[in-house]
């Protein structure tokens, strides 16, 4: 008969939770805490992305020498690539260290990081005031933010799996990614809005600084929300039976000893974020600069797109605790597969319904991804390496794979004018999912590796 054990809100390291290594009963007021907080962080950094990029021509004309409009774009989205530079880095510092003591400071300290860095570029003078040194502040400000980025995904998703019980991690992870929907849909929605209602001489002056600024206020309640949590379970029961606060892993073994999870989990963040930043990022840009497009109609349809895919991805969550992880994520596969070459096909007919059609079915394959990985990712890595091997998984993959996606296609069109490549690219993206999938392990509605069963309280 196993021992049962209940989580419930303290503070300090050793969660009541690690006093047994039986059955973990799970405060569902404490569970929902942990989600929310895990949550706003990832809504935080993709509020900085949406923002970045709808407000880039403007940053150019802030930080950058005036002259050639396409040399300051470029400037500024430069500035923006060198934070995926940085973040297997941060990965490989915060990973081990959120295994070694703790993944809710090493959480805490990542979203002081974030929002330091997003409301430093508020404060930024310009170009026309510093010189060169407004455009170096800039850089810093965004390595700042990369590399505390290479520890919040991993570490969020991580946090929230070892919180939820066994039969709602599904449903409980999926609203990770309903953070970052809605975190872009806000950064990208306020930044239209202010377009609107600010004449361009004021936006250029002084409007973009809202943005930034607003960062510091949400940095608070993140980090309020974050110091709110006790320990997870699964990590304070790791340092009892280690009988240590301190487990110490080498980093060595978080690559080695885990060398088959980890390829694994470059598969698959691979065609999670080819297949993200093609839709939500490159597809923009290819409908103005490829198709010519209204650029007023794209943007819109894009937030149209992520608002649907906002109200699904609940219910796409609670799908995989019932039917399981992996045949969510190889439905995705397939259908970018199958149907990434009629989708584009649709969105280059240029009307608005059927750029709103291509643009939607891409968009519910994505949430078969964005369901189902913040689940099915943590369950790939036992507890004792399980931050730290994911952190290092998913930002080589993110960096090597997902942050190029919109500069490989774009140079893939130059050198072949073939604009199917946007599809085609998708589809091998596919191809390497689905592999990545086939072998892999059906982690729904069991115990994460190397931690104890959970259920609902």
């Amino acid at each position: 008969m196993s021992t049962v054990s209940v989580v419930a809100p303290a503070s300090g390291l050793k969660s009541r939770a690690a006093k047994s290594p039986g059955t973990t009963v799970t405060d569902p007021a404490l569970v929902k805490r942990a989600v929310k907080a895990a949550a706003l962080g990832n809504a935080m950094e993709w509020f900085d992305f949406g923002v970045y990029s709808y407000i880039a021509v403007t940053l150019g004309k802030v930080f950058f020498p005036s002259g050639n409009p396409t040399a300051q774009l470029l400037s500024t989205f430069g500035a923006f690539a060198a934070a995926f530079l940085v973040r297997p880095l941060g990965g490989m510092v915060f990973g081990p260290l959120g295994d070694r003591v703790g993944r809710q400071k090493v959480l805490a300290l990542t979203m002081i990081m974030m929002a330091a860095g997003t409301f430093a570029i508020g404060l930024i003078p310009s170009y026309a005031t510093i010189g060169v040194g407004a455009p170096v502040l800039l850089l810093v400000a965004r390595l700042v933010q990369g590399f505390s980025t290479g520890g919040e995904y991993a570490g969020a998703s991580t946090f929230i799996a070892e919180y939820a019980p066994d039969k709602r991690r599904g449903f409980l992870g999926s609203w990770l990614e309903f953070g970052t929907l809605a975190g872009y849909i806000g950064g990208a929605g306020l930044v239209t809005l202010m377009t609107a209602l600010l004449s361009a001489d004021d936006l250029t002056s002084w409007g973009w600084r809202i943005p930034f600024l607003i960062a510091g206020p949400m940095g608070i309640i993140g980090l309020y929300l974050r110091l709110r949590l006790e320990e997870t379970p699964a990590f304070a029961a790791e340092v009892e039976k280690a009988e240590s606060d301190r487990p110490k892993v080498p980093l060595r073994e978080m690559i080695t000893g885990q060398w088959r999870a980890l390829l694994l989990c470059v598969g698959l963040v691979l065609v999670f974020n080819v297949t993200d930043y093609m839709l939500l990022s490159y597809m923009p840009s290819y409908l103005t600069g490829q198709l010519h497009y209204d650029e007023t109609h794209g943007l819109l349809v894009v937030l149209g797109v992520m608002a649907l895919m906002m109200i699904v991805q609940p219910f796409a969550g609670a799908l995989t605790d019932r039917i399981g992880r992996r045949p969510v994520i190889a439905t995705g596969c397939a259908g970018f597969l199958l149907l990434s070459v009629p989708a584009l096909l649709l969105i280059r007919e240029g009307s608005l319904p059927a750029v709103a059609l291509g643009m939607g079915a891409l968009g519910l394959l994505l949430v078969c991804f964005t369901a189902a990985m913040p689940s099915a990712l943590p369950a790939l890595f036992p507890t004792k390496v399980r931050y730290g091997s994911l952190s290092i998984g998913f930002n080589v993959s993110v960096s090597l794979f997902g942050g190029t996606t919109p500069l490989v296609v774009t140079a893939l069109i130059g050198a072949t004018g073939n604009m199917m490549m946007p599809a085609y690219y998708m589809m091998a993206a596919a191809v390497v999912g689905g592999f990545a999938v086939w072998r892999m392990a059906e982690s729904a509605g069991r115990p994460l590796p190397g931690s104890a069963p959970s259920v609902a309280g």
